[in-house]
């Protein structure tokens, strides 16, 4: 049971879903449609979508590769927090924003899997919250470092096994799938 709010209280955070981070990710439009019936059904069960955009140098706010990918379409209702960290916490007002409405459980999909969500899937963890990181719907690039080729379906898989061993005191952190969140 979460440390923060409700438990029986949920959002929907869907990070970084925008053209210039997820252009070339791995399964891009699958993951995209998992996000997108995620999105649905947290609709449908009046659970709040935030949507969590970056902004640097390469992703210049309002510039093409800034917006949201044109599959995704924000609600009227839906809430936006912008960021330029990893972490969707730092230094941003969704910590405020999910203590206005009492939220205890975190939803998490989005991209870069190595990056903006693991960070802020450890965060949302570590401020208190119950976290479901949705498995199918998250994704990321392959990329080269220090010599080491890793494959972004490694990354996510990592991210995916990892939370099953993460615990926190009074706390549920796990992983799912798309299938399993429209079905629960």
């Amino acid at each position: 049971m979460t440390t923060q709010g409700n438990p029986e209280k949920s959002a929907l955070l869907v990070i970084d879903v925008q053209n210039g981070v997820v252009a070339s990710a791995w399964q891009r439009d699958d993951v995209v449609a998992n996000i997108n019936a995620v999105v649905a059904r947290a609709r449908e069960q009046e659970i709040p979508v935030i949507w969590i955009q970056h902004e640097a140098e390469d992703l210049p706010r309002d510039s093409e590769e800034w917006q949201i990918v044109p599959e995704l379409v924000p609600g009227d209702g839906d809430l936006h927090v912008y960021k330029e960290y990893s972490d969707s916490f730092a230094a941003t007002d969704l910590q405020q924003t999910l203590n206005d409405l009492g939220i205890g459980h975190l939803v998490i999909t989005g991209a870069q899997t190595n990056a903006c969500v693991r960070a802020t899937t450890y965060r949302a963890a570590g401020e208190g919250y119950d976290v479901t990181l949705v498995g199918d719907a998250h994704t990321t690039d392959d990329i080269s470092w220090n010599g080491y080729e890793l494959s972004a379906k490694a990354m996510i898989d990592d991210l995916n096994l990892t939370l099953s061993f993460i615990e926190w005191p009074n706390q549920k952190v796990q992983s799912t799938t798309a299938a399993e969140v429209l079905n629960g």
